[in-house]
């Protein structure tokens, strides 16, 4: 696999490799020795998700949960096209409040890989776009949160506008960053993840 860097370093772009002949490609979406020597070693997955979206401009998030089930998020497309987005919501982060967006699609075959402390979502660019997304925790209803998808202070350059855009109510009452409580701290983050 290639791993490719994002603005945001610990969020990473993954494009599984290829093998192709005559009949189509083979590839390996998931390898846990080659994710955890390329792209961070002790994740371990418990759940693999499914989402269809029947509309391009469906948004859904920006979703994350909090400690102690705190979500790291393997996504990919298996049919469509969707603008990927990640934002950092680590207080005390050197990147804390930027984004970064990344276009995954059934064509490119590329992965997005969004640490836990990371705000999550995404905007389908093509109808009947399915994503599947491995999650390092189980779903925890009292640990789901989010952050507005359209907070000017964000900067996010959605392929939508708000009007035009088609959410669940519960992704358009997210509160914007500057009022969303101090879930995760980098400090702290980083002395857990130190070897």
């Amino acid at each position: 696999m290639q791993v490719l860097p994002t603005d945001l370093p610990e969020v990473k772009l993954i494009v599984p490799r290829l093998f192709r002949d005559e009949r189509g490609f083979f590839c390996e979406l998931y390898n846990e020795r080659a994710f955890s020597d390329v792209v961070q070693s002790g994740v371990h997955f418990v759940q693999d998700n499914f989402s269809r979206s029947e509309a391009a401009g469906v948004v859904r998030g920006l979703h994350f949960q909090t400690e102690p089930k705190a979500q790291g998020k393997l996504v990919r497309v298996a049919s469509g096209s969707l603008l990927d987005v990640a934002v950092d919501i680590r207080h005390g982060s050197p990147t804390f409040g930027r984004h970064v967006t990344m276009l995954l699609s059934a064509e490119n075959n590329r992965q997005a890989w969004i640490p836990p402390g990371f705000a999550h979502g995404f905007c389908t660019l093509a109808p009947a776009t399915e994503v599947i997304y491995k999650v390092t925790e189980f779903y925890a209803p009292d640990c789901d949160k989010g952050l507005a998808w359209d907070d000017p202070a964000l900067g996010i350059d959605w392929p939508v506008t708000d009007d035009k855009a088609i959410l669940s109510l519960k992704d358009r009452q997210h509160p914007k960053l500057a009022d969303l409580p101090a879930y995760f701290h980098f400090a702290t983050m980083q002395r857990v993840a130190a070897p």
